[in-house]
């Protein structure tokens, strides 16, 4: 079996990093047919094409976007083997996640402390929007997208949402608010609350029950952040309605109590892929690892796309 051409590789790594072949062209002074050579000539050997070609614009494809990661990898290792012949550090691999930045902190570092703890792995980690995020993962810039938002059905962006918790959600406030015997209706009227916002399925949920109790509410603060939702529940004179886990530490402490649990109202979390041709081994165990049961008759669960 033939070996592989590590000049090819060198072209294609630096035309990656550019994703502009005039652009490498002229830092490597050579014409860009020599580069498009080379890199026809890896494609060849690999049996797959490692861009997509839209107009001048140039893409990664699923297939490039793997050899980048090992392009990077050997190329790194070469650079550590100059400078330092008896401590060479073997090649790591880098995994792509992130998550929606309103997305409580606590729940994050549960999915990532495995990883953190494997010395051969490098985890990056970004945060942002979920349209713009998703968008990264359809174009293989992440591997996974975490996020308390099941993805949109797209026939043209094949995303898995993955199941990764189910926590309960409750009224949080200061001990001293919730000392005594007091039901959940008795405990809204009396209290300003801290809600998430419009639009979200725990609001949508807390809502309702809001109506069925005939309660009158008094909003101290209509929040999209779970880390201000955090903040807020520690020094306003109101209950927040969260899960306990976005504020674990403070009911550890006993800054924070849990009054009740609001029945029939839960925040789910997902982790969220696209299907790949080249699935990579490492994310698809961290998914197992993480995925919860599937329950009866909710093939969505894991499915989108």
């Amino acid at each position: 079996m033939a070996s592989l051409n590590f000049s090819h590789l060198r072209y294609f790594w630096a035309v990656a990093h550019d994703a502009n072949l005039t652009r490498t062209a002229a830092r490597l002074n050579v014409s860009q047919s020599a580069l498009s050579v080379q890199i026809k000539a890896l494609e060849a050997r690999l049996g797959h094409a490692l861009f997509d070609r839209r107009g001048r614009a140039l893409h990664l494809t699923e297939a490039g976007r793997i050899a980048l990661d090992h392009a990077d990898a050997i190329f790194a290792s070469g650079d550590e083997l100059l400078d330092a012949l008896s401590h060479v550090t073997p090649a790591r691999q880098v995994v792509r996640i992130a998550a929606r930045a309103t997305l409580s902190r606590n729940l994050q570092m549960r999915f990532l402390r495995p990883l953190l703890a494997m010395p051969d792995v490098e985890v990056v980690l970004r945060s942002g929007g979920t349209a713009e995020l998703l968008a990264d993962l359809a174009g293989l810039n992440l591997d996974i997208v975490l996020t308390d938002m099941p993805p949109p059905v797209d026939t043209s962006v094949p995303f898995l949402a993955h199941r990764i918790d189910t926590q309960p959600v409750s009224l949080v406030g200061a001990p001293d608010l919730i000392a005594g015997e007091h039901d959940i209706a008795t405990l809204l009227r009396t209290h300003p609350v801290i809600l998430p916002a419009a639009g979200s399925s725990v609001r949508t949920g807390f809502d309702a029950l809001a109506a069925r109790l005939g309660v009158a509410l008094t909003v101290a603060a209509d929040v999209d952040d779970m880390a201000m939702m955090r903040l807020l529940a520690r020094e306003a004179r109101a209950l927040a309605v969260l899960p306990p886990i976005v504020v674990a530490d403070e009911l550890a402490s006993g800054m924070l109590a849990v009054a009740d649990r609001l029945p029939g109202i839960a925040e789910v979390f997902y982790a969220v892929t696209v299907r790949r041709r080249f699935p990579r081994a490492i994310v698809a165990q961290m998914l197992q690892d993480n995925a919860l049961p599937l329950p009866d008759g909710d093939a969505s669960a894991i499915r989108h796309g």
